[in-house]
């Protein structure tokens, strides 16, 4: 058993968490850090400026710390022979066969040339399918047609998740496969959609809806009741903020997009979690997937599954790929104090930080939306205070 955090630790850990609890800065969190048995929880603030207390089992919106999650069920599934994770998706998505490929990511959507291979699974879980985020299309001066477009469709995958707004998976998915890629499928990385495509694909191979296949292969096994696509109890769930020149401003209120079963599971950015619950999930990976995934498939999730090439490409900013790489729907740290450490942060105001090689897990939950592509200074400061309080 690992020893314990320091007293001292985890007294700077408590201050600094209490520095950014403000109705001008984070007005609620919950973040939690654990060392084998040991864990330490601090409750701050209240769910929305003005409310009620958080506590150790209120909801946030975790966002894109919904794709480990994803991808951990991916892999589940390819342990159950439903499908190779280097096979192509032709098989279960024939919306996404015979790929055309833009010829520039900013030129008209009818000036293409064919896919040099086919899209495979692999591909969707390492964000290298060929169509997702990337940085250019945020400082372009005009709105590319495949951007437009695909908000005209309401795919949702390129900015915050709005699940409300999103179709059907087999509307979804017809209406990404009606869009040409961006890049060739392997060429690079590219942010986002291929968590969304992972659950319309595990739902096709488990014969389930995609909120299904995770309560019965994850969340279930792992105790993770609060988890799920929306809040049944929406009294437990924070108030979603998004910071502007003057304060913060309701982004969506409990009773608002997550408070109702979506039409749309996204893997991308559609889950409510709790800390426990994503301590429970931590833990599963950290064990070497603890009978719910064999070690084999911890390993692959949790590897640098780029190549150079691939990140020479760039990610979301020039230093992005800076001491890390990609896994299976989420990062890895290569090099640095923290190599060896994997997860992944939500937009929405999470972050999900595990380390097996320190036997170390720092979760963030707050209901401030991040204002860039890095997160605020709040989940860095409390992570650094979690790796001081180790002895």
């Amino acid at each position: 058993m690992s020893d314990p955090l320091t007293d001292e630790g985890l007294e700077r850990f408590h201050q600094v968490a209490v520095a950014h609890v403000g109705d001008d800065a984070v007005p609620g969190m919950v973040t939690l850090v654990a060392r084998g048995e040991h864990v330490h929880v601090e409750t701050l603030g209240t769910l929305s400026i003005g409310g009620p207390p958080v506590l150790r089992d209120s909801l946030f919106r975790i966002a894109s710390t919904t794709k480990p999650i994803t991808g951990a069920v991916t892999v589940a599934l390819a342990a159950e022979g439903l499908f190779g994770l280097d096979e192509p998706v032709d098989r279960l998505l024939p919306e996404l066969a015979q790929r055309r490929v833009l010829r520039r990511m900013d030129g008209p959507l009818e000036d293409t040339v064919p896919a040099e291979r086919p899209i495979t699974v692999r591909d969707l879980l390492t964000f290298t399918f060929g169509f997702g985020m990337c940085l250019e299309m945020f400082t372009a001066p005009v709105t590319w047609p495949v951007v437009a477009r695909a908000d005209e469709l309401k795919l949702c995958t390129i900015g915050p998740p709005h699940p409300a707004e999103q179709p059907d998976p087999d509307t979804w998915i017809a209406n990404l496969g009606a869009l040409p890629l961006l890049t060739q499928p392997g060429e690079r990385w590219l942010y986002n959609t291929g968590a969304s495509v992972l659950g319309v694909l595990a739902a096709r191979a488990a014969g389930q809806p995609f909120a299904e296949v995770l309560r019965t292969r994850l969340f279930e096994p792992l105790g993770m009741r609060g988890t799920s696509f929306s809040a049944a109890d929406v009294s437990r769930l924070a108030t979603s903020y998004i910071p502007t020149p003057g304060g913060l401003r309701v982004w969506d209120p409990p009773d608002g997009q997550w408070s109702e079963p979506p039409a749309f599971g996204d893997g991308a950015a559609g889950l409510v979690s709790t800390a426990d619950d994503l301590l429970a999930f931590a833990r599963m990976l950290v064990r070497g997937g603890d009978g719910v995934l064999t070690p084999d498939a911890v390993a692959e999730m949790t590897r640098d599954q780029l190549t150079d090439r691939q990140k020479s490409r760039g990610g979301l900013g020039d230093t992005f790929f800076a001491e890390r790489g990609w896994g299976f729907c989420q990062a890895v740290t290569t090099s640095g104090p923290r190599a060896g450490a994997f997860g992944w942060d939500g937009g929405l105001g999470t972050s999900w930080l595990v380390d097996p090689v320190r036997d170390l897990i720092v979760i963030v939950l707050t209901q401030r939306m991040f204002e860039t592509s890095a997160p605020p200074k709040v989940h860095d400061d409390i992570q650094d205070a979690a790796y001081a309080a180790l002895p």
